[in-house]
């Protein structure tokens, strides 16, 4: 079973750039290589079971709707929205930021 396609907005992907020059300019190329691994399997999982998601933060933010999956190995929380068709995701976001504010950037 595939799921539904997870689409990342562009300040996501601009998450995912960010992260990933970080480790690259720390000379951690086998780091910034296994954060885009780990995110390939987390987007594949959530494609799968998106409700597996903690909606913690839709509570805090006054988001309905919004989830949040943390990466396991890195320290990265990704945000995202089910929606009918495809998965929203919002951010990708290190869990040490101040997640409230960093949520409504980008809007």
């Amino acid at each position: 079973m595939k799921g539904r396609p997870v689409i990342p907005r562009a300040v996501a992907r601009q998450d995912i750039e960010s992260a990933v020059e970080h480790y690259l300019n720390e000379d951690a190329e086998k780091a910034a290589l296994g954060l885009i691994d780990e995110l390939e399997k987390v987007f594949g999982l959530l494609a799968r079971h998106p409700e597996s998601g903690s909606s913690r933060y839709a509570h805090e933010l006054d988001l309905p709707g919004l989830r949040s999956w943390p990466l396991k190995r890195y320290p990265y929380l990704i945000f995202y929205v089910v929606r009918a068709d495809h998965i929203d995701v919002w951010r990708v976001l290190h869990a040490m930021q101040d997640i409230p504010a960093w949520m409504t950037e980008g809007d």
